[in-house]
């Protein structure tokens, strides 16, 4: 025979409903004990019945275990509490930071010459006000830069030309000593200074007419 799907509803009939309730009882009394014994667990159990009687289980004794639950429910509700003290403060802080960056965007497209339409005199004065001082800060930045070139471009100017007047000393000194040609088996000595501008060499070599006293060359 198939059992009926029982009805989630108060029985109105008093014999009926106090069969239900033994034998429910003893049921959740069970298995409160299985639990305890095969899952290690601290269980207490608590039933009153419709006409005030008590029923109970603990597995490690009832007022031991409502203490343990009294203190836990208190740390529960003190990290709940400040839970929801830090979501606040986490939700005031959100929402100051939106504020300013919508007032950062603004003085933004302020800068940049849009959404002037909604601006008063006073407004628009001080969007020309910074935006003067930020443009002697880049007049400044800017000439200091020209500057710090300028010098760079200054010494190294200096630097070649005290390199060029080394090399002009260097090419000076070489051009005021003699260069030596080196001999050959084919030239003696004494023709490569000739060459060189080094010696005179008298010879009897006479071009011209004949003079008196001369004798003439073979």
């Amino acid at each position: 025979m198939v059992r009926g799907k029982t009805q989630m509803r108060r029985i109105e009939n008093d014999t009926s409903r106090q069969v239900t309730f033994s034998k429910r009882r003893n049921g959740l009394l069970k298995k409160a004990f299985e639990l305890s014994v095969l899952c290690d667990a601290e269980v207490a159990l608590i039933i009153f019945s419709s006409r005030g009687k008590l029923y109970e289980f603990s597995s490690a004794g009832l007022t031991e275990t409502i203490e343990r639950y009294e203190k836990r429910s208190k740390e529960l509700g003190a990290n709940n509490r400040c839970s929801e003290d830090n979501l606040q403060h986490m939700s005031s802080k959100t929402s100051d930071m939106e504020r300013k960056i919508e007032a950062l965007e603004a003085s933004k497209r302020r800068l940049l010459g849009e959404g002037l339409e909604s601006c008063c005199i006073e407004e628009l004065q001080q969007v020309e006000n910074q935006l003067e001082k930020s443009l002697s800060k880049i007049r400044t930045r800017k000439n200091q830069l020209l500057k710090e070139k300028i010098e760079l471009l200054k010494a190294e100017e200096k630097k070649l030309l005290e390199d060029n007047k080394k090399l002009f000393e260097k090419l000076g000194r070489i051009g005021s000593q003699p260069t030596p040609l080196r001999p050959s088996p084919n030239r003696p000595q004494e023709v490569l200074l000739l060459c060189a501008g080094h010696m005179d060499v008298e010879t009897d070599l006479f071009i011209g007419p004949p003079q008196e006293g001369r004798p003439p060359q073979n």
